[in-house]
This record gives structure tokens, sequence and C-alpha cells, in this order.
């Protein structure tokens, strides 16, 4: 039976990172003691430092060699059970999809076990709980999360290979990424180069569009109506194909330079002051200057003797203007207190972990972001459809018209008008593509390195009983005990600068909790008592699988737009919740 006093441990252990919690809320929405600016200050530090040094004070300390394996074998169980109905359910059902498996999946496995489930389930059943929710985290760092960056970099790569390459996808037989591409996230244009082998298969080259590069545009001043003057990139149009500029969901199209028919073909340029002899098959395409400079295609002759209109930009890509995403000033994009490999060390502004992610190429006018906004999520229909190839965000989009090219973005339909499969590359060359990206995201990961190390030591220090040096334990131990404390005053920041608590829906918000704080600890009760857990292991367990929604998985989301309003309403809106619910579950179990 739950005594009072049992009860005020628990609160005790867990009050005070609301209280801090609470407090960063109120600097920035009651008090305005903090801007946007100062906050990615404040939640880089944790970020590069404070959360992963406490990871590592945590694992550094647990003793490998002393693991509740059925305790692990439960955790494990759990989330493999939940994994293959995902994957059964992604196949079998009309409704179902990678990007929603990947989100139940988050959801229902995946608690912030770090920042709250340690001091939650220390106060709760003591310090051997401690122990058992660092093996939790550990499992969670190395193995978990790293699946959840394959099966989002194997959504990028089948979003890629499907735009590029619809119907000679097959033939691919190897992949080269440039070294400055981190991620196949779609926040950046890419585009790919195919070379024929001698055994008649495709390497394929994925390098950054040369479209989101600055050195592509030239300043022309023309007086007041001073533009750009683009000069065109490797692309795989036919002389009777062009883009038309339009308002879409795909604000980065990813341009590629195969195309099976007319793979050599060379662009005639005949003004040495606006092309650049690189092979592309525009042919001769007519390249005027109006509007201030800013190149334009004329119009190109149809096979009917009709022509398409030659829209205003048409060839150039132009991001829609300028929203402050998030609530966020100046126009920056507010993330969550985990690294952000998919920008570069020395871009502006940094590694930020409220991360200003909008980096705008000055090309002379209005400047404007490549990133993405989800403001419109919550509008969408609550469905399971899969979205795939439609990624969010504002302004125009290049869409193809009337094209029988191999690079059109849409799938091609059958004769029932349902979309044909795309066929995919051997299942070897996609799994090395996946495995390069996800070593690059997880090498400028801190908390790889933290977790990795830490669980290093632990098996060096448990089995030759060696100690760290006092100064070593001592300048850890400063910065690893204030980041719970900083962990939640971030979480605080992060909700304070949103411009809604549930930005999904009502609906939507309602059935992912249940997802959090039911599906999952019923499939953890139902795990555990498979392998034979029973009282006091049993109940930390179904506890900890009703944790509010860990952060990582919500930042993985974001990155690469796979429901990130969804996530952001499990981390914020959970976390209130949070408390009472767990309570419940803690009273319930000691009866």
């Amino acid at each position: 039976m739950i005594s009072l006093t049992d009860l005020y441990h628990v609160l005790t252990a867990v009050v005070p990172l609301y209280v801090a919690m609470i407090l960063a809320y109120g600097s920035v929405k009651w008090w305005k003691i903090f801007s946007p600016d100062q906050c990615s200050g404040i939640n880089r530090f944790v970020a590069l430092f404070a959360v992963p040094l406490l990871s590592f004070h945590f694992i550094s300390t647990n003793n490998p060699y002393a693991m509740n394996y059925r305790f692990i074998a439960a955790d494990t169980l759990q989330k493999v059970i939940v994994l293959m109905v995902l994957v059964v359910w992604s196949r079998i059902s009309s409704r179902g999809s990678l990007e929603w498996s990947i989100t139940l999946f988050s959801l229902s496995t995946l608690p912030n076990t770090l920042v709250m489930g340690i001091p939650l389930l220390k106060g709760m059943y003591g310090d051997a709980s401690g122990s058992l929710m660092v093996q939790i985290v550990v499992l969670q760092c190395i193995i978990w999360y790293t699946l959840m960056l394959f099966l989002f970099e194997y959504r990028g790569a089948r979003i890629l290979i499907g735009e590029q390459f619809p119907d000679t996808a097959g033939s691919i037989i190897s992949f080269r990424v440039d070294s400055d591409i981190l991620s196949l996230d779609g926040r950046e244009p890419l585009q790919t180069d195919a070379e024929v082998g001698e055994d008649g298969k495709l390497h394929v080259t994925v390098r950054k569009s040369t479209s989101s590069r600055s050195e592509i545009f030239s300043r022309r001043s023309h007086g007041p109506n001073s533009g750009l003057s683009l000069t065109p990139r490797p692309s795989n149009l036919t002389n009777a194909e062009i883009y038309s500029l339009q308002s879409s969901r795909n604000p980065t199209p990813r341009g590629s330079s195969f195309n099976h028919t007319d793979f050599y073909s060379m662009v005639n340029g005949k003004n040495a002051n606006n092309l650049s002899p690189r092979h592309s098959n525009f042919g001769n395409l007519p390249f005027e200057e109006e509007n201030g400079g800013i190149g334009v295609y004329g119009n190109v002759p149809r096979t009917n003797g009709s022509a398409y209109p030659a829209p205003p930009n048409a060839g150039i890509f132009s991001p829609g203007a300028k929203k402050k995403p998030n609530g966020g000033e100046n126009g920056k994009d507010l993330h969550m207190f985990v690294w952000s490999s998919s920008a570069s060390p020395v871009s502006e502004g940094g590694l930020h972990v409220f991360r200003g992610a909008d980096h705008a190429i000055d090309l002379g006018v209005n400047s404007v972001p490549h990133q993405k906004e989800y403001d419109e999520f919550g509008r969408d229909e609550f469905s399971f459809g899969n979205r795939g190839v439609e990624r969010e965000g504002q302004g125009p989009v290049l869409s193809k018209l009337g094209s029988s090219s191999t690079a059109e973005l849409h799938p091609k339909t059958g004769i029932d008008g349902e979309p044909k499969p795309t066929a995919m590359p051997p299942a070897s060359v996609m799994t090395r593509l996946i495995l390069i990206m996800v070593w690059r995201k997880l090498i400028r990961n801190p908390n790889t390195y933290s977790s990795l190390i830490g669980l290093t030591w632990s098996l060096v220090s448990y089995k030759w009983h060696l100690e760290m040096p006092a100064i070593v334990a001592r300048s850890i131990a400063i910065l690893s005990d204030a980041g719970l404390g900083m962990a939640m005053f971030s979480l605080g920041l992060f909700m304070a600068l949103q411009p809604r608590i549930i930005a999904c829906g009502n609906s939507i918000a309602t059935f992912a909790m249940a997802v959090r704080f039911l599906t999952g600890p019923a499939v953890m009760a139902a795990a555990s008592i498979a392998v034979g857990l029973r009282g006091v292991l049993l109940h930390i367990a179904i506890v900890q699988a009703a944790l509010p929604q860990g952060i990582v998985p919500f930042v993985f989301a974001k990155e690469y737009n796979v429901h990130p309003d969804i996530l952001s309403t499990g981390v914020i809106f959970g976390m209130l919740i949070a408390l009472p619910i767990t309570l419940v579950y803690y009273i319930l179990l000691g009866l």
C-alpha cells in the first residue's frame, strides 16, 4: 500500500524539475527576460556540455557486470513487438506508411528516461531503480536511437531515389555521397549524377544541388531593377520539357543529371556572358533576361505545335516569403536540446540547440531561408495515409509539366490509376548508403561519444576496480550535476517559444497521448510478464513505459519533417500530464 510519505518522496524528487521548467517558461512568456537568441545560447550549452556529461556520469557510474538482463529483455521485447506489428500494419493496410510507423514507434516505446525517468523512479522505488533506468538509457542511446536514424535515412533515400530514378532505380549498383552532405533529410536541395558502367548498371553520385550554391548567381546592375543572372547547371530535361514555378508543399526540389533518353546532349551556349559550358540537355532553349536580369526560359514548342507558356521565373527555385516559424524571431527555427548534425560547424549561427537554422544566401534581393516550417501541419486531416513524398514547407517549388523524363517528381500511375511502386536498388546498395548517412550523423553527436566513452570506462573501471582521478571526476560532476536542471530549463524555454502547446490538433493529440500512456505501458506489461518479471521489477517496467515522450525522437522528427507537431505535443503536453499519470500507475500497482 502506498503511504503519504511515499508520495511525498516522489514529489520531492520530481517537483524541483517542474520548478526549473516553469521558471524558464515564465522567463520567456511572462517576464520577457530571455530572447530567442539568448535561449539558443543557453540550450547550445545544454546540448554540448550539460546533457552529454550527465549521460556520461550516469553510464560511467553504473556497473555493467551487474545488469538485470531479464529487465533489459523485457524492454527489448516490448520494442520488437511494437516494431513487428507496425511493419505488418504498414505492409497489409492501405492506411499504413513508413512515416506513421516511425511516429507510432517513437510514441509507444521511447520515453524520456534520462531527464524524467531516473529521478522519478528513484523517488518511487529507491536507488536500485535508478540503476535500471541507466541500463535503459544505454540501450536507447546506442541501439534504439540509431535504429530511428536508420529508419529516417531510409525514408530520405527512398524519396530521393523515387524522385530521381522512378524507372531505373533497380539498375543502380553503387552510391557515392559527397562529404559535405550530412543527411538525406531533405533540408538542402540535392542532385544526383549517374554514370552507366561497362556492365550497363548505374553508378550514382549524390551532391548538393548547384542551385543552393551562391556561386551560380552573379549580381547584375540594372539601376533600381538590379537582379540575378542564372548559370545553368546539369539537368535532365529534354527540349520538350520545362519547369513551372507553382505553389507546393515541397520547397527543396532535387535535380538529377541522368536521363536515359538523352544522356550525353550538350548545351549550345550562345551568350558567353550568361551561359557556362556545362553539360546539359536543354538543347537550344532560348535564355532570356527579363525583370531585372533574372534568367527566364522562353516558350518551348511541344510536339503538337503548341507551346508551354514560360512563367516569370521558370528554371529558378525561389522560396516564398519569410515567416517567423514556431514563435521564433528573425525567422529562426528553434530546436530542442540535441546536437543538430545537419548544420555545418562553420555556418552562421553555429550549432545551436534551439538552432537558428535559416541560413539564407544573400542574393542581393530579399534573402529567404531554406528551412522548412511546420505551422500548417495541424491543419491536415487526421489520416494515416502515406504522405511520404509530401514534405511540408512554404514557398513555391519546381514541378514538371507533361514530362516523360525519368526524373519526374511524382510516381507514374498504372492502368487502375494507382501509383506504380518504384523499384528500389538492391538491399545491399541501399543498406550501404543508409549506413554511410547514419554514421555521419552519429559522429557529429556528442551524446554518441558520451555514451560510448561512459560505457567503456564503466567496463574498465568495474573490471579492474579503477577510480577516476579526482580532478577529472570533479570537473565532470560540476557540469553533470547541473544537467537535470538545465535540461528541464531548456524544455521550459522550448515550451514558451511554441505558438501552441497542442500543435497537432485535439483529436491527434488525444490519440498520441493514448499511445504514449496506455499502449506503451500495456505492451511493456505483456512483454515483462512474458520474460518472467514479477513484483517490484514489473512495476518499475510499467511505470517507466508511462513516462512522457522522449526529446531525441522529437528532434529527429523535426529534422526529417515526419509528424514533428505530434512529437512536439508529446513532449510538451506529455510532460505536463506525466506526473499525475505516473502517480496513478504508481498507486494502482502498489495496491
